[in-house]
């Protein structure tokens, strides 16, 4: 055997054992669709890391308001915005235009 050939299967070894490695997850991207001056449901299995998308298909300017004031997004009729959640809980939001839509969505780790 050459002095080179053992280096070689040890680095091939190595290579095969980080393929077959399972890939981090992609974060998910859930959205909520606002329409009819009201906030859609509220997705479910949102996980830290995940995003949250809000897409105005309303015909009137709307806002996606943290009530802790962690965010807060302007959305012109056929406008999107996305936060990135950080931390598990619950999040709270309303719109600043119309304080009567509001939305929850609950994080889990």
């Amino acid at each position: 055997m050459s002095r080179g050939r053992p280096a070689f299967l040890a680095a091939l070894l190595i290579a095969a054992a980080l393929a077959a490695r399972p890939a981090a997850a992609d974060p998910t991207v859930h959205v909520i669709r606002i329409a009819d001056m009201r906030f859609g449901p509220a997705p479910a299995g949102v996980r830290v890391g995940d995003a949250i998308e809000w897409v105005n298909a309303d015909l009137f300017e709307h806002t996606a308001t943290a009530r802790d004031r962690s965010f807060d997004l302007d959305l012109k009729p056929g406008a999107t915005a996305r936060i990135v959640v950080r931390s598990a809980g619950e999040i709270a939001y309303y719109c600043r235009f119309h304080p009567g839509m509001t939305g929850r969505i609950v994080v889990r780790q």
